[in-house]
C-alpha cells in the first residue's frame, strides 16, 4: 500500500518562503513521476509542478514558474516543493501525488497541507 505524507505548510506573510515535503511508503520510489497540485477554497484542485522519476525533468504551472522549485531525494523517498515569493493566491491545500506508469494518471494522493498566505 502506498502512502503519500505532506508536511511543511502553515501561515507565511506575502514575499515569504515554504518549502513543502512528502514521504512516500511503498517500493520502487524512484520508478515514479511526482507531482504537485493545489485546491484554494471555492476552486478546483490545479497542477502546480512535476518531476520524473529520476529528477532530470521538472514542468511547472505558469502561475509558479520562477518562484517554486520542485525536487526530489530518491534514497529518501521524499518529494520537495520549494516556494519562494509566496503570494496570496498561493492559499491553498497542497497535495502531492504519485504518477501511474501506463495510465500517466496521479492515481495516489497524500492527505494535503495547508499553506496560508497573508497580504
Amino acid at each position: 500500500q502506498v502512502q503519500l505524507v505532506e508536511s511543511g505548510g502553515g501561515l507565511v506573510q506575502a514575499g515569504g518562503s515554504l518549502r513543502l515535503s512528502c514521504v512516500a511508503s511503498g517500493r520502487a520510489f524512484s520508478s515514479y513521476t511526482m507531482g504537485w497540485f493545489r485546491q484554494a477554497p471555492g476552486k478546483e484542485r490545479e497542477f502546480v509542478a512535476a518531476i520524473s522519476s529520476d529528477g532530470g525533468g521538472t514542468s511547472y504551472a505558469d502561475s509558479v514558474k520562477g518562484r517554486f522549485s520542485i525536487s526530489r531525494d530518491n534514497a529518501k523517498n521524499t518529494v520537495y516543493l520549494q516556494m519562494n515569493s509566496l503570494k496570496p493566491e498561493d492559499t491553498a491545500v497542497y497535495y502531492c501525488a504519485r504518477r501511474n506508469v501506463l495510465t500517466q494518471d496521479y492515481n495516489y494522493w497524500g492527505q494535503g497541507t495547508q499553506v496560508t498566505v497573508s497580504s
